[in-house]
């Protein structure tokens, strides 16, 4: 099952992040995705035609986090908006943040 498919699940915290060796197969999963910090975050930027559109992605983008009650930090302005992805509870990634970018990169493709 693709990583689209899943939901992400409440993390309480207690476990370790994912460590650079297991993230980096999810990653093939979102090849547009970037891991930064050291391995403990995914980001990505996506470009749009004007300040709008980019809007109207951080809207979409937003009603997704609320529904997987998973929450990204998200930067935009003209024409951008750069979202980043990590799980605040262990302080790196965990399998939700993979599940999360899989479905904002399907939000893009509409």
């Amino acid at each position: 099952m693709g990583l689209s498919a899943r939901t992400c699940t409440p993390c309480k915290g207690g476990i370790d992040p994912l460590a650079e060796a297991e993230a980096t197969p999810l990653l093939r999963e979102i090849p547009d995705w970037d891991l930064t910090h050291e391995s403990k975050r995914l980001e990505r930027t996506f470009r749009f035609r004007n300040f709008a559109e980019a809007l109207g992605f951080v809207d979409k983008v937003g009603r997704l986090a609320e529904s997987e009650a998973h929450h990204p930090e998200i930067r935009f302005g003209w024409g951008y908006v750069t979202i980043e992805l990590w799980t605040h509870k262990i302080g790196g990634l965990h399998e939700n943040d993979f599940i999360l970018a899989s479905k904002i990169d399907d939000l893009a493709r509409v």
